[in-house]
């Protein structure tokens, strides 16, 4: 029987803090806050709940307003918090990818370790792109319980649920936004812009299948 492995990785993340990592500062609020959020979402949000960005929209407009939406609007509040200290234009790209990424880990979140590989992925090109171990050192403490997480997850031992798929969008987004610079902040968030309205049209799990190394990088380690 799997259980909803989300709700644990932020305890385990914040246990892990004083050993790894003490100076994370307002990203532990965003990081926090948003896995309460999705903790809300895992809780009340029923079968019939809308599903993608225009779903949610709609149900809004309607006069019915959803988890969803309040998931979204709650991380781009902490997404203007954590992005405080930051000033001129570059703020309002670090907002949008903080909250696009957030909504990335959920999209990819169809298929046991896919949201936790995308994590990784950026985390290498990060380090790699700035020369630098900062977002992984940064990151350590939720890294290393996202990556024993894992080891349930790919043997569909456990789900991540939103909680833990928003936990980790929220790691990819802080990743991309202490690491690029404006211009390279940007155009990280064309690319989740353009990640987000192809999820809204079409399915994000047929186009991996569709591309060789993706489909290859998506089922290893997977248990089926």
């Amino acid at each position: 029987m799997l259980f909803p492995l989300g709700a644990f990785l932020l305890p385990a993340g914040l246990a892990l803090v004083p050993i790894l990592q003490p100076g994370l500062g307002p990203w532990l609020v965003f990081l926090g806050g948003v896995t309460v959020l999705g903790l809300v979402d895992d809780l009340l949000a029923g079968e019939d709940s809308p599903r993608g960005l225009r779903g949610h929209g709609r149900a809004a407009l309607a006069g019915r307003p959803t988890t969803g939406v309040i998931k979204a609007l709650g991380t781009a509040a902490l997404a203007v918090y954590a992005t405080a200290g930051v000033e001129g234009p570059e703020r309002l790209g670090q907002i949008g990818v903080l909250v696009l990424a957030t909504h990335l880990g959920n999209l990819l979140d169809l298929r046991p370790g896919r949201s936790e590989k995308a994590l990784w992925l950026v985390l290498l090109a990060t380090c790699i792109a700035g020369a630098t171990l900062e977002p992984l050192l940064l990151l350590a403490p939720f890294v290393v319980a996202v990556s024993a997480g894992a080891l349930l997850t790919l043997r569909e031992r456990a789900m991540l649920g939103d909680s833990g798929a928003g936990l980790i969008g929220a790691m990819i987004g802080v990743a991309l936004v202490t690491t690029l610079g404006a211009s390279a902040t940007y155009a990280a968030l064309a690319c989740l812009i353009a990640i987000s309205l192809y999820g809204e049209f079409r399915s994000v799990a047929s186009f991996i299948d569709r591309v060789p190394l993706l489909e290859r990088l998506d089922s290893l380690g997977r248990s089926s």
